[in-house]
Order: C-alpha cells, then sequence, then structure tokens
C-alpha cells in the first residue's frame, strides 16, 4: 500500500513541463473485444515509458470513469512527447496501427488525448492526508508551510 502523508503537501516542478490526457471511451458496452483489445495497449507503454526515463516520461496516473479510462502523464517537454508518438521502435505506433486496422472508424471505441504545455508559475497544487500522486509524483513533494500556504503563495513559489 502506498505511504500516506499525514498533513498538507504540494509539489513543485523545475521549469515548463507537459500534462498528456489521453484515453479510451466504450461506445459499445457489448462489443467487449473490441475495447479489451485497446485497453490492452496501454499498460505496456506506460512500463516502457518509467524504464526507460530517458524519453521524458515523468509519471502518470490511471483515471477510471464508468465508461472508460484515461492516463493522466506528466513530460519533461512536449518535444519528448512528439517524440514518443512517432518513434519507430517504441511500443505506440504499432499499438495505434493496430487500433486503426482493428477499430479504425467503426465507433464502438473512441480514443481521445489533450495536451497542456505549464509554464513554470502557472500551477500549483495541494494534497491532503495523500500518497506521492499526480504532479508530486513527477516533481519534488514538500509539506504546504510558510510561503506554501495558500493557492496563491504556491503559484508565485513555484
Amino acid at each position: 500500500m502506498a505511504q500516506i502523508f499525514p498533513g498538507r503537501y504540494t509539489a513543485q516542478i523545475e521549469g515548463s513541463f507537459v500534462v498528456f490526457l489521453i484515453g479510451m471511451r466504450v461506445n459499445r458496452i457489448f462489443a467487449v473485444r473490441r475495447w479489451t483489445q485497446v485497453a490492452r495497449a496501454m499498460p505496456s507503454m506506460l512500463k516502457e515509458l518509467s524504464r526507460q526515463k530517458e524519453l521524458g516520461f515523468l509519471a502518470g496516473e490511471v483515471l477510471l470513469s464508468w465508461r472508460g479510462v484515461a492516463v493522466m502523464q506528466y513530460w519533461r517537454s512536449f518535444d519528448q512527447l512528439i517524440a514518443y508518438a512517432h518513434a519507430r521502435d517504441a511500443k505506440h505506433l504499432p499499438a495505434w496501427a493496430a487500433f486503426n486496422r482493428a477499430i479504425g472508424n467503426d465507433g464502438s471505441v473512441g480514443i481521445w488525448h489533450e495536451t497542456y504545455l505549464v509554464e513554470p508559475h502557472h500551477s500549483e497544487t495541494v494534497y491532503a492526508n495523500m500518497p506521492r500522486w499526480g504532479l508530486a509524483r513527477a516533481g519534488d513533494h514538500m509539506a504546504v508551510t510558510g510561503l506554501r500556504d495558500s493557492a496563491r503563495q504556491r503559484i508565485a513559489v513555484a
């Protein structure tokens, strides 16, 4: 079980970073083979990224909804995210090709992503009684004290 940090904590990361949200949505619930095929692709990509820190992946969190799954990812740079997406020797391109062959435009499974470039001093976090999570896994995890007591102060010192 993950260690819980009692009290309030925040996260800080040096320089700019990328928040990349990617997910799938089950559009046809009874098309189980279709959406399980898509769902199986992400864990191997996350393992690859976690093992090869030089690719720029910092951390990720899996998020579940009743019709889908998403992964909130943190990347060092947009260029590294794009390089991974297009790398011929990585797991993403074969997974993308397999999706297009198997699912294409049939509507059984939807996929989506959103990318945000976060500049320094344009993010703030707070975690109360939580394990290291989200940006706290990707960057520095520290107690909320002094100049980090309020959201406005955290933005200013991030």
